[in-house]
């Protein structure tokens, strides 16, 4: 298959396989004498496993180290860096919760008119005490 069909049965786009092949994490195909590439099955499970993995919250680098760990036997590593995704995960949930949080009673304070030199809002951003 050429690029625009992988592309589209992987549901990426096709700058999406050139980025991955320019980074590593998808083997360049091989080429038709006409210059375009070829794609196989393989390139196709492969781009599938990155989109999905990259929708699971895992970087690229992260997905490089899977997709390594695939043809390995013991998935204790695998498992390892999915409690490690996790727990990144609550992590960034908890960050996210503090930021709602202070947003909110950020909004609760601010009368939503008025003049800006009064806005809690804008005072809180410039870390000065409302009037």
């Amino acid at each position: 298959m050429k690029i625009g069909e992988l592309a589209q049965r992987a549901e990426v786009s096709i700058d999406t396989v050139r980025y991955y092949e320019r980074d590593g994490l998808l083997t360049p195909a091989g080429r038709q004498p006409s210059g375009y590439r070829v794609y196989g099955d393989t390139e196709l499970k492969r781009m599938r496993f990155i989109r999905r993995a990259k929708a699971l919250g895992f970087s690229l680098d992260e997905i490089r180290g899977l997709l390594a760990l695939s043809t390995d036997p013991d998935v204790a590593e695998v498992r390892r860096l999915a409690v490690a995704k996790v727990a990144d995960v609550d992590a960034r949930i908890a960050e996210l919760q503090r930021i709602r949080a202070g947003l909110s009673q950020l909004v609760a304070a601010c009368p939503g008119h008025g003049r800006a030199d009064a806005c809690p809002i804008l005072h809180a951003l410039n870390d000065e005490p409302s009037a």
